[in-house]
């Protein structure tokens, strides 16, 4: 067995030769799979594919190489290629698309497949502060000292793209889908959820409607009674609708040492078994048309705004007037809570809003699933 290292001073206890150099590994005549576990886009994506070119089967933990490089590899991998603890650590959703779900259409994926972002929304309901929480969580090694990646919504959005890949066909990178973290969430957010019998759950939706497909990452409103809006705390779940299983929810640890590395080892057992089946679990579509990207501005859902304003007499009625020029209706006054909308609307508005010397502050909306 050899390993390769950035930094070969690191040996520890494991007895095994290790090298800096990844080509000593991936050119190897006597290595048969090579175990990518590196992190990052590009110094990945050339230890990957010098494996593939190599005749090396592959199993892959980078959720971001997979993100942006998934179907280049997919054209190389001549040998197996498997990546369950990309997506959801422990939970075998990658298996669970590519075999057990083949037979079906996949409808809609909804995935809370960030532990730290779903473990801050779930302290903030006991009335702690979003930053509070935050801290809390990069204590407890939940949150990384920088943690943009993961409560900016694009961690979440590298999985999400990861089981779009196998559900629709879909070749879309993070910058072409719509992308929303939880920084914005505040407890006036967390009180109107409870009183309307909503969870605040940072979602990855991926929904087929006709020949298209959306793709959107950002905080979600989801009735309390939903299997998903009861995961709490560090745990993922993702739920998937098919045209003939219906929903199926699959549960788990999403990250961390044990979660990887059984993901890990599982793929491993998997080649060595011999199992060869291509990367993305099919050679053609089971979609007969082509299905295509929604653009994110024709997304159309209901909508949660949060308005800071001052109390002045036709503030209301300005309000909504202005949604109202722009197709938007309201079904709640108690903050505002819309019917659906188109994406483009919401954002006209809110921003014709802003300009109002009423407001106070940016205006934070938050998009309704039922």
């Amino acid at each position: 067995m050899k390993g390769r290292e950035r930094n070969n001073s690191r040996k520890g206890d494991v007895d095994i030769e290790l090298t800096d150099d990844y080509k000593k590994v991936t050119r190897d005549s006597e290595i048969d799979i090579v175990v990518e576990l590196m992190g990052g886009v590009d110094g990945a994506y050339e230890v990957v594919k010098d494996a593939l070119k190599h005749n090396k089967a592959v199993v892959s933990a980078n959720k971001a190489l997979l993100a942006y490089h998934r179907f280049e590899l997919q054209k190389l991998a001549k040998t197996p290629f498997e990546y369950e603890a990309s997506v959801a650590g422990g939970i075998p959703i990658i298996k669970a698309l590519r075999d057990g779900l083949s037979a079906n259409h996949i409808d809609e994926i909804q995935g809370i497949i960030n532990g730290t972002c779903n473990y801050i929304l779930t302290e903030m309901k006991k009335g702690r502060d979003y930053q509070e929480v935050l801290k809390e969580a990069q204590k407890l090694g939940y949150a990384e000292a920088d943690p943009t990646f993961d409560v900016g919504g694009f961690d979440t959005a590298h999985k999400l793209l990861i089981l779009a890949s196998i559900a629709y066909n879909i070749d879309a990178k993070p910058e072409d889908i719509l992308i929303e973290g939880i920084e914005n969430i505040n407890l006036t957010d967390i009180e109107f959820a409870r009183e309307f019998d909503y969870e605040i759950k940072l979602l990855g939706i991926a929904k087929k409607i006709d020949n298209e497909v959306e793709l959107r990452v950002h905080p979600t409103l989801i009735p309390k009674n939903k299997m998903i809006a009861k995961v709490e705390g560090v745990m993922n779940a993702v739920s998937v609708i098919g045209d003939v299983v219906g929903e199926s929810v699959y549960y788990g640890p999403g990250a961390g040492g044990n979660a990887t590395a059984s993901a890990v080892i599982s793929d491993i057992i998997e080649i060595v078994r011999g199992q060869n089946k291509p990367m993305l679990g099919y050679k053609r579509p089971l979609e007969v048309e082509r299905l295509s990207l929604k653009i994110s501005d024709n997304i159309e859902t209901k909508y949660y705004l949060r308005i800071a304003v001052n109390d002045k007499i036709g503030v209301l009625e300005k309000i909504a007037h202005i949604l109202a020029k722009n197709d938007i209706s309201i079904e709640s006054f108690l903050l505002f809570a819309t019917h659906k909308s188109l994406e483009k609307n919401i954002k006209k508005a809110v921003a014709e809003i802003e300009k109002e010397e009423f407001v106070l502050k940016p205006i934070n909306y938050i998009r309704i699933e039922e």
